[in-house]
């Protein structure tokens, strides 16, 4: 995974809920979902494990965060049917 790019990925929690977010690094980033306290997303800590199931590259922070608002406000079934893809 290039130093220059950035990812919009999309994990399913233990509960079956679906959280998405932004790296450089998807696997540190699932990695720190998983482990870390202090970096992992408060919303992730209380639904672990974690499994990657669907990112995209993208050319940069900004695109990635416009990426990610956009996912983010699709319905669960719309996701769903975006992680088939």
């Amino acid at each position: 995974m290039g130093s220059d790019l950035w990812f919009v990925y999309i994990v399913r929690c233990s509960d079956n809920s679906l959280y998405t977010g932004i790296a450089m690094d998807v696997e540190r980033r699932i990695d720190e979902h998983n482990n870390d306290n202090k970096t992992g997303a408060k919303y992730t800590r209380a639904r672990r494990p974690v499994k990657l199931v669907y990112f995209e590259e993208v050319a940069s922070r900004s695109e990635a965060a416009s990426r990610e608002s956009v996912i983010k406000k699709l319905t669960k079934p719309e996701k769903e049917a975006l992680i088939r893809t």
